[in-house]
């Protein structure tokens, strides 16, 4: 009951954010009633409105903790609070309908299955004992399941599934974790699960319970599985089962490339890995991404099967993060079963994930042994995000998708409605208003048709959710990029019918200043080192160091450039690369260099002609292939079977020796240019003298870092700049990008380092959003 009306107060409250599909709502409903006011509660586009009357200090203790004690998913943005007459109202509180209309609110990401519905799940003695799908208002699924705004069942795949009684009182109370929960339903009326045997495979159909026994025996007795999760389906076997490993790996044409695992706990992942406190909060955290761990060995409790991670410095591990998956390894009673699980995204190489069911059963032909599937339908692909936690337990995201999709980033300047589309590698894009951007899911390489097609979905699918209709649309500059012919196609339907192209490491440095919150009335020194990325002259850039602000960029310094031979060819092949900075640097192919060695006579002939004659040769200044480069010639890694194999293995070799000795070897600092050819003339001499492998490979990350200081200081001196941006996929190498850091911030330079947005071509979009942002303001 409130107070007279003469002695009450009534206000309008706005409140903005993440506040749809996190239980917002029934904590409003239950706050209002603690506090013994009247009024009501509804969704709406633009955020949750609340009208509340009551006393004075009720009122106002209200509005306060709404902001400051929301629910565990809630993110809230802002509160506007609005007085109106009192009405003299003493009804209850009430949760109305949603409101449909113009505006914007936000939708959480899918979440990790929270304790008490794993307890749920666990206990049989609960209605939703075994059930794959417990959910409530704190956890699971949300942007793989909503196909509009405001979010509600209605606008879900869950829509075809109408609630059986039990689940309906739930939904409809507000004192219940689930009211409201969209996701909602029990063995009675939600989804179900069924195993679609392979042609051929001997195996048996099943459903529900039954198709889950059968699925955990086929994994302990060494067979791959497609499993479906919350944004695609995986392609699953025993990680422990060297056999299983080695055939899915053959089967998916995978290379050496490392497979993720998904461990049963905790204490299963401590026996594998070594793991600090900020790694557990990160595998542990409601994101539940793969974190990059280092091996222990040899392991406390079980060993992986070689074929896991071969070659590389560091184990991709998560944790379960739906119901299924905990199921799928085993709950307490259950039959003996594998603890660890390679996990790795269902598709064939360079293809995206595959959510429809039909297309699984077509597209996965011929890897998995069988499928475990559902019929809750998934209406945006989302692959596992990928970080790495750093010494000082700040994360460094690799891959930002589930967990993070659609959470937007607060950008630091004024955006119109605009859609950037990124690159071709890593592709993921962004689109922007005002001052949020939100990134889609990641979506891969975009060699492919149906990677395209899967880019196009994305687009329309964010779109939808974030309210976001596009004016224009930036892009890359690289003529060539699939990536770059899509958003011409794509501004001719706009009302800037040509796109804004932004230069690739423009970008990359743009992308870091915008997630620090720069507002670019004042330049960087931008450190861009990847790959490959279409220069302002024409050759391939990639050792860039840059002075750049959001309207331009002003190439300082550059690894002097080399020939690629066979240009993006050339890079399945370090051995070339090798031999090509040798050439360069004026050095002969003596056959006791591993490079030469590992090239016939027919292909030395054919290089050092394509060398001379300069045929199908683009000059690179990329510092991406002189680390596969140097791989090859200290005899680690001569033919690259996936992206950055060269480069990781490379890393690999110096973790090992990083405190072997603190020496660095010297490029040469020159106006404008940064010179390899002394370093590769010092590694020639000390692979002859027998210096091991890892101390030469530990001593060349530490010359690159010294490099990168002594170039900052010059252009310090030159222009007073004192911030440095470091972004690029080299920096997604820990060692370098740790001695990098730790030698600029000695020096006094503010370091700025990527975060949540990934330093590769993952997070190029957001760079391409505010450079193109900043070029519509001076129009």
């Amino acid at each position: 009951m409130t107070a007279p009306a003469a002695q009450a107060v009534r206000r309008r409250v706005l409140v903005r954010g993440t506040v749809q599909g996190v239980g917002f709502r029934p904590f409003v409903h239950r706050l209002a009633t603690d506090l013994a006011l009247a009024g009501f509660v509804s969704n709406t586009a633009s955020g949750v409105v609340i009208e509340v009357e009551g006393p004075p200090d009720a009122v106002a203790r209200f509005c306060g903790l709404l902001a400051t004690e929301p629910p565990p998913l809630a993110a809230v943005t802002g509160v506007g609070v609005e007085d109106l007459p009192a009405t003299g109202a003493d009804h209850a509180f009430t949760i109305r309908a949603t409101e449909r209309s113009a505006g914007r609110t936000l939708l959480p990401p899918d979440t990790a299955a929270c304790e008490d519905c794993l307890r749920e799940l666990a206990d049989p003695a609960d209605r939703r004992h075994r059930h794959p799908f417990v959910t409530c208002t704190h956890c699971g699924p949300r942007f793989t399941i909503a196909t509009g705004m405001p979010y509600d069942r209605a606008v879900t795949t869950m829509a075809r599934f109408p609630m059986c009684p039990a689940c309906a009182r739930e939904y409809g109370d507000p004192a219940d974790r689930r009211f409201h929960a969209q996701p909602v339903a029990c063995p009675e009326c939600g989804p179900r699960l069924r195993l679609v045997p392979a042609a051929g495979s001997g195996i048996r159909p099943a459903r529900d319970g039954d198709a889950l026994e059968a699925a955990r025996s086929l994994l302990a007795a060494g067979r791959v599985l497609a499993v479906k999760g919350l944004g695609g389906y995986h392609l699953a076997c025993d990680a422990t089962d060297a056999r299983a490993v080695d055939t899915l790996r053959t089967r998916k044409e995978r290379g050496g490339k490392p497979f993720a695992v998904m461990c049963a706990d905790l204490d299963t992942v401590q026996g594998i890995a070594q793991v600090s406190a900020a790694e557990r909060a990160a595998l542990t955290g409601p994101r539940r991404p793969i974190v990059l761990l280092r091996p222990r060995t040899p392991a406390a409790h079980l060993r992986l099967a070689p074929g896991v991670c071969p070659g590389s410095p560091q184990l991709g591990v998560m944790l379960p993060y739906t119901p299924l998956h905990t199921l799928l390894l085993g709950l307490p009673g259950d039959p003996p079963g594998p603890r660890v699980l390679v996990m790795t995204s269902g598709n064939r190489s360079g293809e995206p994930i595959v959510t429809d069911d039909e297309e699984a059963l077509t597209r996965l032909d011929g890897l998995a042994d069988a499928w475990l599937t559902h019929d809750r339908a998934i209406a945006s692909p989302c692959d596992d995000s990928l970080l790495r936690v750093r010494a000082d337990g700040s994360e460094q995201v690799l891959r930002r998708s589930r967990g993070y999709v659609p959470r937007p980033l607060r950008v630091p300047v004024a955006v119109r409605p605009a859609l950037a589309v990124g690159g071709d590698l890593k592709n993921a894009l962004c689109v922007g208003e005002g001052d949020q951007a939100w990134f889609g899911p990641h979506i891969g390489d975009m060699g492919e048709l149906t990677t395209l097609e899967a880019a196009e979905r994305a687009e329309e699918h964010i779109r939808r959710l974030s309210g976001v209709t596009p004016e224009l649309v930036a892009a890359d500059r690289h003529p060539g990029y699939h990536s770059a012919r899509w958003a011409r196609r794509r501004a001719a339907q706009l009302p800037r019918r040509t796109p804004v192209f932004v230069q690739h490491h423009h970008a990359h440095i743009a992308s870091t200043m915008a997630e620090h919150g720069l507002d670019g009335t004042a330049p960087v020194i931008g450190v861009a080192f990847d790959g490959t990325g279409y220069g302002d002259d024409g050759t391939v850039w990639g050792g860039e160091i840059l002075l750049a602000d959001y309207r331009g960029h002003r190439r300082f310094a550059h690894l002097s450039p080399a020939p690629l031979p066979g240009g993006d060819a050339g890079v399945a092949n370090p051995c070339r690369l090798a031999l090509a900075r040798l050439w360069a640097a004026g050095l002969r192919w003596d056959t006791d260099l591993p490079c030469v060695a590992a090239c016939s006579s027919t292909e030395l002939e054919l290089l050092e002609r394509q060398l001379a004659r300069g045929v199908a040769c683009v000059a690179t200044s990329s510092m991406g292939r002189l680390f596969d480069a140097v791989s090859s010639l200290l005899g680690v890694c001569h033919r690259a079977g996936y992206e950055a194999q060269a480069a990781l293995e490379l890393e690999a070799a110096a973790a090992s020796a990083r405190d072997a000795d603190t020496s660095a070897y010297t490029f040469g600092i020159g106006p404008g240019l940064c010179d390899p050819a002394p370093v590769l003339r010092a590694l020639v001499a000390d692979l002859r003298r027998g210096t091991p492998v890892p101390v030469l490979a530990a001593r060349f990350h530490r010359g690159v870092a010294r490099a990168v200081l002594e170039i900052s200081r010059q252009a310090r001196r030159d222009t007073g700049l004192a911030t440095v941006a470091l972004s690029g996929g080299v920096f997604a190498n820990a060692l370098l990008e740790e001695e990098c850091t730790r030698l600029l911030a000695e020096d006094g330079f503010a370091v700025l380092r990527h975060g949540e947005v990934p330093p590769n071509d993952g997070g190029l979009a957001l760079g391409q959003l505010v450079v193109a942002a900043h070029e519509r303001q001076e129009e």
